[in-house]
């Protein structure tokens, strides 16, 4: 029977009853029973951070993954979903940080390894229900109760076996790249998690002496307004179509090479300093 449909629609309501027939039905557990002798089609969901709500980015790439999943279903394969969570990394770390008040690696040596992980499980799974509801209310299919963590150990050994098999494939090399970095963790950081706490300051700009390694007593002078990626540099430049000078410092007797124009930078007047090449 073929119903009409009404002029005016409260989708928000339509919804939640459209929601509601599946959960009544239990329509995502009845298709994996019916598909349950068909090939498999395996996907595996890149896991959010259990530590945060989600977000926009969460919302869209979750609707892609479910119309990704719910196509090959209904193209004739079973497909398993599960949830997963990410419950590694810096996120986790930064929130028990700011509970117990851990500056750096000294602090969690005198906690404990052991005691610092336990402190860390204990909120990997903080925002679990609001995922849920989230993540249901999207009308996603897909298995909360049979989820997986990334803290499981035979999640973390089947990663490393996968390592291996790119190792052994000779799919692995060693290579370089400037990566921002936390001070206070001693570890590079994902571009996630430097963006984690990214925030606006004021910042002072810096003069820094770098010594020649032919000549210690000589310094290139630089001038930077953004201290902070100085860990990071890997060269210092100069410009073929500038004028530089070496000078000495009367005062110290140092010995610096730097930019012609920039010696109003350096010093008040032209008694401190001594003009040598």
């Amino acid at each position: 029977m073929v119903e009409p449909v009404p002029e005016s629609i409260h989708f928000p309501s339509e919804e939640k009853r459209i929601l509601q027939l599946w959960k009544d039905k239990d329509c995502f557990q009845e298709c994996l029973k019916q598909s349950k002798n068909r090939p498999k089609y395996t996907f595996y969901d890149g896991p959010p951070f259990a530590t945060g709500l989600p977000h926009y980015g969460h919302i869209l790439a979750g609707t892609i993954k479910d119309i990704v999943t719910r196509f090959a279903h209904q193209s004739g394969f079973h497909v398993d979903r599960r949830f997963g969570w990410d419950c590694h990394g810096l996120p986790v770390e930064y929130e028990i940080d700011k509970t117990l008040d851990i500056k750096g690696p000294a602090d969690v040596a005198k906690m404990g390894i052991a005691e610092y992980n336990r402190q860390c499980r204990m909120i990997v799974m903080r925002y679990a229900n609001e995922w849920e509801i989230s993540v249901t209310r999207m009308g996603r299919w897909i298995d909360f109760k049979n989820d997986y963590k990334t803290l499981y150990p035979w999640f973390m050994e089947t990663v490393w076996w996968v390592f291996r098999q790119l190792y052994d494939k000779g799919l692995v090399y060693r290579g370089v790249k400037v990566m921002p970095f936390s001070t206070a963790c001693n570890t590079p950081l994902s571009n996630f998690e430097s963006n984690q706490n990214y925030k606006d300051v004021q910042d002072p700009s810096v003069i820094v002496n770098f010594p020649l390694l032919e000549d210690e007593n000589v310094s290139l002078i630089a001038w930077t307004t953004t201290p902070w990626t100085l860990p990071s540099n890997l060269a210092l430049c100069v410009n073929s179509e500038l004028q530089y000078v070496k000078v000495k410092d009367n005062s110290t007797g140092k010995v610096y090479i730097m930019m012609e124009a920039r010696l109003v930078a350096l010093f008040k007047t032209e008694e401190e300093y001594t003009i040598m090449d």
